[in-house]
């Protein structure tokens, strides 16, 4: 009876060295993370036009050739308009050939070729713009696929919304921490990216400008960023 009661004291002992020698698990620090946004209006001083150049024909060089001759005549029609060759550039060529189908029987009558051509150019005078839209159709454009409007030095208006969007990070953790009842330490991480900017487009088939130069509106561009703070609560 004395040994077995000796041999549970001395487990209760070794238990309780072994409690009193473990490391006591680190409390958790506290944080409170905040998102805020900033946005800056700007008026936009330069456009991209995406233009559309399509050709067929039986033989593929009669293809390439009509195409080339157009895509020529757009890039002189636009260089008249003092357009930079350098604002003047291919993002697309592709050939490939296509079937005919006869509409009654719906059976193959024969094969042809394609060639599509996309030039991107940038208008750096937007009171040209009309003008331009209306050149590069008269001069061989199928489709003008879309104008998006922006600005030529966005860093400026980046950095101002980037700056906005702390402040109002900042400012809703300081609410919420007087609402709350507890105090900020310091910012532990913080994160800044980009959020949503609407572009505005101009969408039209070929021929819609055949009477007079195109009236366009850039209107206003929003650049808006995000900002993530992480901060310790004392």
């Amino acid at each position: 009876m004395n040994k077995k009661f000796s041999l549970i004291m001395i487990s209760m002992i070794v238990i309780g060295l072994l409690a009193a020698c473990s490391p006591t698990a680190p409390e958790k620090e506290r944080t409170m993370g905040v998102s805020g946004t900033g946005r800056v209006t700007v008026v936009p001083d330069i456009a991209a036009i995406n233009i559309g150049v399509r050709s067929e024909a039986e033989a593929v060089t009669d293809a390439l050739d009509t195409n080339t001759a157009q895509a020529n005549r757009i890039s002189r029609a636009l260089q008249e308009l003092g357009i930079e060759e350098d604002d003047i550039q291919t993002s697309n060529f592709n050939v490939y050939p296509s079937d005919r189908y006869d509409p009654m029987t719906g059976q193959i009558e024969g094969r042809y070729f394609v060639v599509e051509n996309t030039v991107n150019v940038t208008v750096r005078d937007l009171t040209s713009l009309g003008a331009v839209l209306t050149a590069v159709v008269e001069a061989g454009a199928n489709n003008i696929y879309g104008i998006n409007f922006n600005v030529e030095d966005r860093e400026a208006a980046v950095a101002e919304a980037r700056k906005l969007a702390i402040e109002d990070a900042k400012a809703k953790a300081q609410a919420i921490a007087e609402e709350s009842g507890v105090e900020l330490g310091e910012i532990i991480s913080i994160s800044v990216y980009s959020g949503y900017t609407p572009t505005i487009y101009y969408d039209a088939k070929g021929g819609a400008y055949s009477e007079a130069a195109v009236p366009i509106a850039a209107g206003t561009l929003s650049i808006t960023m995000e900002a993530s703070l992480t901060y310790s609560i004392k």
